[in-house]
């Protein structure tokens, strides 16, 4: 099976191989889109613009993530989340300055990302193994690729990927848990 790095290359001539990237990741930008807007129409629009974009830049994809597009991609998400919040932001002051509205809440309130399930995510993260922390920092902030993550950290570079893997599950399991004691 090809990275996804190989399919992006190849993607510069050949609209299968994006297709192919499509098809892994279509469904997790999706997800991270209604889970911000909770609409599932503006998620699918969302969705369809992030790709959009993504083809339209493809040429300028680095694999800066040891072969995954996954952090390109969502970056690329939360850029179009953002420029579909800041633009309907500015329709609504328009339509009011206008007075094309006789009444503001008439026009639906835009999209704001639902950043609710990061409640807990500083604490936890506080709790994990000092080497997880380490390893999740380089991963996912600095955006590191495991092999310099195991030259910073003089592991090898399984290691640094398995201390990454476990304390994002870690993270994750404790959310989950967090989420379900709250409903």
């Amino acid at each position: 099976m090809k990275s996804d790095a190989d399919l992006m290359r190849a993607a510069h001539t050949d609209a299968d191989a994006f297709g192919q990237v499509y098809q892994r990741y279509s469904g997790r930008v999706f997800d991270f889109h209604v889970r911000r807007c909770r609409d599932e129409d503006a998620a699918l629009d969302l969705t369809a613009e992030t790709f959009a974009q993504a083809w339209l830049s493809r040429q300028s994809f680095r694999d800066l993530a040891g072969g995954s597009a996954g952090p390109w991609l969502f970056a690329i998400a939360r850029n179009v989340l953002s420029r579909s919040v800041r633009t309907r932001r500015l329709e609504r002051e328009a339509c009011q300055r206008l007075g094309v509205l006789e009444r503001l809440d008439q026009l639906p309130s835009p999209a704001v990302p639902d950043e609710s399930w990061l409640e807990g995510l500083d604490e936890f993260f506080a709790e994990l193994p000092a080497e997880y922390r380490e390893a999740i920092s380089m991963r996912v902030v600095d955006e590191q690729d495991y092999g310099q993550i195991a030259e910073r950290t003089g592991v090898s570079r399984g290691l640094a990927r398995v201390r990454v893997h476990r304390g994002l599950a870690s993270l994750r399991a404790r959310l989950a848990a967090q989420k379900g004691a709250t409903k």
